[in-house]
């Protein structure tokens, strides 16, 4: 099913020439992953610490597109600049992990907690599944139709939505709608894995 990572190689093409400036500055692929991951904690913190002000929420997708710029560059750097390490693989999908998480569980103070909460459970889950195909000796899953940059768009809509103070409500159907994409992305990961296995 589509997704917005179909995206990403034109995406990719922009941000090459600051992928080399960087590079030339010694700046490396873990450098930017912990700059992401520092700084999705620190604008969840600013929010959390301060839900009243709602405008704060508008952070959210300014930082949602930030942060997809710098998972790109990470890995430009990584691939094209042979900054590949075992380190790198672990900061890599425990950063990512641990900035969802840190960013989503903010609209518990906008929308059903439980709802939030399952959100969280199932995007960790769901890429868990996409980093257990390399155990079946198949290449990471990214399918769709709820994978990382999905997520980051919706959640970058649901902070516009949150920081205007308009149609709260309708933040917790949006969450209903991304439970069950994330349940579907989860079998479809699966499902393509042994699917690839068997064909081969």
């Amino acid at each position: 099913m589509a997704s917005i990572y179909q995206l990403k190689q034109k995406f990719q093409n922009l941000l090459r020439p600051l992928v080399k400036r960087l590079y030339k500055i010694k700046i490396t692929a873990n450098h930017v992953t912990l700059f992401a991951l520092f700084g999705s904690l620190a604008v969840s913190f600013i929010i959390w610490q301060n839900a009243q002000i709602k405008w704060l929420f508008y952070l959210i997708p300014v930082w949602m597109f930030i942060r997809m710029a710098l998972n790109a560059i990470d890995g430009m750097l990584a691939r094209e600049f042979n900054q590949k390490s075992d380190l790198g693989a672990y900061l890599n999908e425990l950063c990512d992990v641990v900035s969802d998480c840190a960013l989503y569980i903010i609209f518990a103070l906008t929308a059903n907690a439980q709802l939030v909460a399952a959100v969280v459970i199932l995007s960790i889950i769901s890429e868990y599944a996409g980093v257990m195909a390399p155990l079946i000796g198949k290449e990471r899953r990214y399918d769709g139709p709820m994978g990382k940059s999905d997520r980051a768009f919706v959640f970058g809509v649901l902070g516009v939505i949150a920081g205007a103070g308009i149609f709260l409500n309708f933040i917790d159907y949006i969450l209903l709608a991304v439970a069950i994409l994330l349940c579907l992305t989860i079998f479809n990961r699966v499902k393509n894995a042994l699917k690839k296995a068997e064909n081969e």
